[in-house]
């Protein structure tokens, strides 16, 4: 049942939605189709991101108040959720917008992956998976440019995967406070010692997995990165904006 909508709702539509690019795309260029459908999904989620990143930039602001609340309550568990809800209310924010947002984004990533993977071997389009008004393609170019062979691994996206991936992680992971002082302890530390690995380990990662997979895949991984880089300086600017008026 899972597998059927899964199919039927994610597999097929973005399937059909690249055949129907490369057909339209002087060239046939697989890579450009890939870059545009990237974009065309990415800017679906735009508002839920913009939800979870204006909760981000929130829950930093107020972090110091939430801080002093849980020192204040700590014998007082209802009175400090009950603290701690009035303020999200104040502050309009949902604290699982994150959540939400990864919980939608999922099958998504999964379709796409699997989609290019297929694509990236260089077989072709199955008719049979397309819809009766979506024709295949004549011909479609694995080419990227006629540089990036898009059906085998690259070094090149990888390693722009990698980079891209930490400017990414900088800018949504912000350096943690100083703990104060007296205030050592394993669950700061441990916090501390997380974020240096998602910002200087996690991209490594990416960027191996970059490589052990498709060229295709790859570069929807880069150009996802450089979405979610603009998004986060542009939420950040308006934010900014709003709070100085």
């Amino acid at each position: 049942m899972i597998a059927s909508l899964f199919h039927t709702g994610i597999y097929q539509p973005i399937y059909n939605a690249l055949a129907f690019l490369v057909g339209i795309l002087p060239g046939a260029d697989v890579g450009i189709a890939i870059i545009i459908l990237t974009i065309f999904i990415k800017l679906i989620l735009f508002p839920l991101a913009l939800t979870a990143v204006r909760t981000q930039l929130v829950m930093r602001e107020i972090d110091p108040v939430l801080k002093q609340l849980r020192k204040d309550l700590k014998d007082k568990p209802e009175e400090l959720a009950k603290r701690t809800l009035a303020i999200f209310k104040e502050k309009k924010i949902n604290p699982l917008a994150s959540v939400f947002l990864i919980l939608i984004q999922l099958p998504v990533i999964i379709g796409l992956y699997f989609v290019f993977r297929i694509e990236g071997s260089g077989a072709g389009f199955d008719p049979n998976l397309l819809y009766s008004f979506i024709s295949a393609p004549m011909h479609a170019s694995f080419s990227f440019l006629g540089a990036i062979d898009l059906t085998t691994s690259s070094i090149t996206l990888a390693i722009l995967v990698a980079v891209s991936q930490f400017f990414a992680s900088r800018l949504m992971m912000p350096k943690p406070p100083e703990p104060e002082e007296g205030e050592q302890s394993f669950q700061n530390d441990l916090a501390r010692s997380m974020h240096l690995q998602m910002r200087y380990v996690f991209p490594l990662v990416i960027g191996g997995i970059a490589y052990a997979v498709s060229a295709a895949t790859a570069l929807y991984l880069f150009v996802s990165n450089l979405f979610a880089i603009g998004q986060e300086l542009y939420v950040k600017h308006v934010y900014k904006s709003k709070a100085q008026q």
